[in-house]
């Protein structure tokens, strides 16, 4: 009597997104940035296709982690699949070294893990400083509930 709707390839309508990660706690400005990149926001979400937007995300170099000791504590690890070569490296030493690793790995926790999941993850761009060269897109600012 009814039918589902699956909204087709091209009637899908991807938008540009900017989040700037500036005193945001990271794995609350993790799980609002999966949800739109994933599509839930919007009300044609289907679970086995990408219908999300593209989310840009400025200033990753100052995002906060919560927690007392947490930037001491929290270890990033790392192993190649040989015996005794696992690589372990700080929060501290992760957010000097590499602050875009830091936000794209909290939100590839928070996506599925198959195909679908690695393609979405694709249309996460993240930047260390306030510039990035996706003006030509106009992205809308993204109002993060923290």
């Amino acid at each position: 009597m009814f039918d589902t709707y699956f909204p087709k390839k091209d009637e899908i309508e991807k938008n540009w997104y900017v989040v700037d990660a500036e005193d945001k706690i990271l794995g609350r400005l993790a799980s609002e940035i999966a949800q739109v990149l994933r599509g839930k926001h919007k009300p044609t979400f289907t679970p086995h296709m990408d219908n999300g937007d593209y989310v840009i995300v400025i200033n990753a170099d100052k995002v906060k982690i919560k927690g007392n000791n947490k930037s001491v504590e929290k270890v990033y690890f790392s192993h190649s699949g040989y015996v005794g070569n696992e690589k372990t490296i700080s929060y501290k030493e992760m957010l000097e070294k590499y602050p875009d690793e830091i936000i794209k790995k909290a939100v590839k926790g928070m996506l599925p893990s198959n195909k679908l999941g690695r393609k979405i993850l694709k249309k996460l761009k993240v930047y260390a400083g306030a510039e990035h060269p996706h003006e030509a897109q106009n992205p809308e600012p993204l109002e993060v509930q923290i």
